[in-house]
């Protein structure tokens, strides 16, 4: 009697109630199933993304990534590199007229500086008198500015000078030998890097760099009011450390003269130490 109930009770728990019909399993077919495996369900609560907000998620993407770019180079520009217009031909044939270089702006200490390096510099003080540099105007000048601040356009030197550094801090520097050579501490130059068919100097001069400054020239000497016209015209031809902008290394424009700017340190190697 016990067992036959609870057999019925067992019986009752798995069978199927009366009105509930069993689950059909339609056929499908291989592509219907691979179909429905890719197929992207979209939430009813989720509307499509239009066109118009995709467009402006686009330009507010690109527009970050070309403020990061601005940012990154106004940074470069303002710390390590900026790009330089040479004006004159007072550096033929090394740079001539139009070239643009770059100035490396970790380079300007002494410390960092050697014999033989070109460098930009500020003027330290009527150098650029009697020079007129043209200067764009109107919309041409807003982006020049623009391009100059944040690096992309080369700084127009009407300000600045470029000359090669010839004598460091406490250097005597003299010119000439008997063969007409510049002298550094004594010892007499080779200066391969002068303008062909230039004298490297057409003026004496005897002179001790001072601390704190530089002596510079330009490659082409007898085109170049460098600190040799200035010290003997008012006293002013040593440059301060202080107003140098950097060391140029490269030359970017035109692009048939684009590398790097010459190595010349075999020049000096002979160099001795200045007497203290």
């Amino acid at each position: 009697m016990t067992s036959d109930t609870g057999e019925e009770i067992e019986a009752e728990r798995y069978a199927p109630a009366p009105d509930v019909m069993p689950p059909t399993i339609e056929p499908v077919s291989l592509d219907e199933a691979r179909a429905q495996r890719l197929r992207i369900v979209i939430p009813a609560d989720k509307k499509p993304v239009s066109l118009g907000r995709r467009f402006f998620s686009s330009i507010l993407e690109i527009g970050t990534i070309v403020a990061i770019a601005l940012l990154f180079s106004v940074l470069l520009k303002t710390f390590f590199l900026q790009a330089f217009e040479i004006p004159s031909g007072s550096m033929e044939d090394t740079i001539i007229i139009d070239d643009r270089v770059v100035v490396n702006k970790l380079a300007k200490s002494a410390d960092d500086l050697n014999r033989g390096d070109i460098v930009v510099f500020r003027d330290p003080g009527q150098w650029l008198a009697n020079t007129h540099v043209p200067e764009p105007s109107g919309w041409q000048a807003g982006i020049q500015k623009v391009g100059e601040a944040v690096g992309l356009m080369p700084k127009n030197a009407g300000s600045h000078l470029i000359k090669r550094l010839i004598g460091l801090p406490g250097d005597h520097v003299s010119c000439c030998d008997d063969k007409g050579r510049m002298m550094v501490n004594g010892h007499s130059l080779d200066e391969t890097y002068i303008k062909p068919g230039v004298a490297p100097s057409d003026e004496t001069f005897d002179v001790r760099v001072p601390r704190g400054h530089v002596w510079v020239m330009g490659d082409n000497r007898s085109d170049s009011s460098d600190s040799r016209y200035h010290q003997r015209v008012d006293g002013s031809g040593f440059v301060p450390i202080r107003n140098i902008e950097g060391r140029a290394w490269l030359r970017i424009l035109p692009i048939s003269r684009f590398g790097t700017l010459p190595d010349v340190s075999k020049v000096f190697e002979g160099v001795p130490e200045p007497q203290r």
